[in-house]
């Protein structure tokens, strides 16, 4: 199983070179990378073993995701890069695809896209997400553009002409899943889909099972279709520190389960409760906060249930049984936005230790 980062972007440039700098204290660590950007970040992910690194596309909080990404291509040269996740609503898929194509060139294949139907992204600037339907039709778009295909566009053909020019691999879409109804279009359209549905294994084995049949109903290989999972986790010795400083990001996944739309009632026993939470009480303005009023009101066992929080052991047993469940890679969300280095550091160091034991 592949293991990898989801961050946010941060402004800054990576100075030539510090790949090959003596991998300093945690703390001293995660500080050099956050200083140096979104850069950092890359050559951090690279340097600890971790199999990718994903940015978060949300423009009011953090800078512009695919000029982030250009430094990251520029720092790194192992790691897989992308998305997690930009969506269909503020960006034509033309606008997608090209970006997309141009980081597959400067990364020399490196490059996933990362797409979901909008969360932050959209609150910030006062839209919702997209109707499964539309999102359906963006992701046909999204995969002709990527393929150099000519599309209609109100009658008018386009694609994506400066591809004649150039050669690369195709760039991976991945779609960001939690519904049935979103799963089922991941299957017909994606090449992967990752799960936002928390570390409980009996649901990730659910959403698997319901994907394959998805594809299966769309007359296609559900054996090509690969089967990731975003996964809130920080390691530390103490549960209780471990929970606090993981609670503001596993918010923000579990009130997916609660977006309106969502049949609540569906959702597994434990999850009901929070995602009923989230729906009402959600805070736009704590996003990713462990800070947040919503955020503190989710208990211990549901945390626990959601997320993976407490010590190297016990993370080491939960990746491990994750991958026992079908799960091929993992984007792990490394805490809350809000969370103190010295406990960020630490963990970081950590789940690449996971990440060497339960690597594919």
């Amino acid at each position: 199983m592949d293991v990898g980062l989801l961050m946010f972007p941060s402004p800054g440039t990576a100075a030539p070179g510090w790949t090959r700098m003596p991998l300093p204290k945690p703390l001293k660590l995660l500080l050099i990378a956050r200083k140096m950007g979104s850069a950092g970040m890359g050559q951090l992910a690279e340097g600890l073993g971790f199999r990718s690194l994903v940015l978060a596309d949300t423009q009011c909080l953090t800078p512009e995701v695919w000029g982030q990404l250009m430094l990251v291509a520029s720092a790194t040269r192992r790691i897989e890069i992308g998305t997690g996740v930009t969506n269909s609503v503020s960006r034509d898929p033309a606008v997608t695809a090209s970006a997309a194509l141009g980081l597959q060139v400067a990364s020399e294949g490196r490059a996933v896209l990362g797409i979901g139907r909008g969360d932050s992204s959209m609150a910030k600037i006062g839209k919702r997400p997209a109707p499964p339907e539309d999102f359906d039709l963006y992701l046909q778009r999204l995969r002709a553009y990527l393929a150099g295909e000519e599309i209609l566009r109100d009658g008018h053909p386009s694609r994506i002409e400066w591809l004649d020019s150039t050669s690369v691999p195709p760039v991976p879409i991945e779609v960001a899943a939690t519904g049935p109804k979103v799963i089922e279009i991941a299957a017909r359209r994606a090449d992967r889909i990752c799960f936002a549905v928390g570390a409980d294994t009996e649901r990730l084995g659910e959403c698997i099972a319901h994907a394959r049949r998805a594809a299966e109903a769309a007359d296609r290989d559900p054996d090509a279709l690969r089967f990731g999972a975003y996964l809130n986790c920080v390691i530390h010795p103490d549960r209780e520190v471990a929970r606090e400083a993981i609670r503001g990001g596993l918010s923000v996944f579990a009130h997916f389960s609660g977006f309106h739309g969502m049949n609540i009632e569906a959702l597994p026993e434990g999850t009901r409760a929070a995602a009923r939470h989230l729906r009402s009480h959600y805070e736009m303005a704590h996003h990713g906060e462990a800070a947040g009023a919503h955020a503190q009101a989710l208990d211990a066992e549901f945390i626990h249930r959601f997320g993976i929080a407490g010590p190297l052991e016990e993370a080491l047993a939960r990746f491990r049984e994750i991958k026992e469940s079908g799960i091929e890679f993992v984007r792990v969300v490394p805490g809350s936005r809000d969370m103190p280095p010295a406990v960020a550091g630490p963990s970081i160091q950590s789940l690449a230790k996971v990440a060497a034991q339960v690597g594919s």
